[in-house]
């Protein structure tokens, strides 16, 4: 019996590391984006709504990015000659989208309509965090399932999916 606690506690304090490790060094929970693109400005300073770049968030699964022309909607005589803006303009030049990094990827099997959520008045700062004072965005929830629950039991949310529907 001592060497199977033993072994347990090994292996948690092994867990425990790799999973620090990970968390600290290989988790990009704020990826450089190909586009210096600031949130505080946008968002904060300029009181743009999430909504008029992300498109989708009240429609579908997945809220969207901007496209080039979205950008370029406002870019194409403010502030032209920031070196930011211009690699916005060659993306337009060359007819190619902006690979924007992903910064809240959720695993594939995961269900999770942004629609709902934006339509049941849930604002995009209780996921995100407060994205319009950040210049470089980054992950600030975990967006796991417990943290989710956690959202669910809190509001008391009884529609939507029951967790029965997949956890049988």
């Amino acid at each position: 019996m001592k060497k199977l606690i033993l072994l347990a506690i090994v292996g948690a304090i092994t867990f425990g590391i790799g999973y620090l490790i990970n968390d600290q060094f290989f988790s990009d929970t704020d990826p450089v984006q190909p586009i210096n693109f600031s949130h505080r400005i946008h968002a904060g300073d300029n009181k743009i709504p999430c909504l008029y770049c992300h498109i989708y968030a009240d429609k579908s699964r997945v809220s969207g990015v901007p496209n080039v022309q979205r950008c370029m909607g406002c870019h194409k005589i403010i502030k032209t000659d920031s070196p930011e803006i211009q690699k916005v303009t060659a993306y337009w030049d060359k007819k190619e989208p902006i690979p924007w990094v992903k910064v809240h990827n959720l695993p594939d099997h995961v269900y999770f309509p942004h629609k709902r959520h934006v339509k049941a008045g849930v604002e995009c700062q209780n996921c995100h965090g407060d994205i319009a004072s950040m210049d470089r965005v980054k992950r600030v929830s975990s967006l796991q399932m417990g943290w989710c629950l956690s959202c669910h039991t809190k509001r008391d949310v009884k529609n939507g999916r029951d967790c029965w529907t997949c956890h049988k």
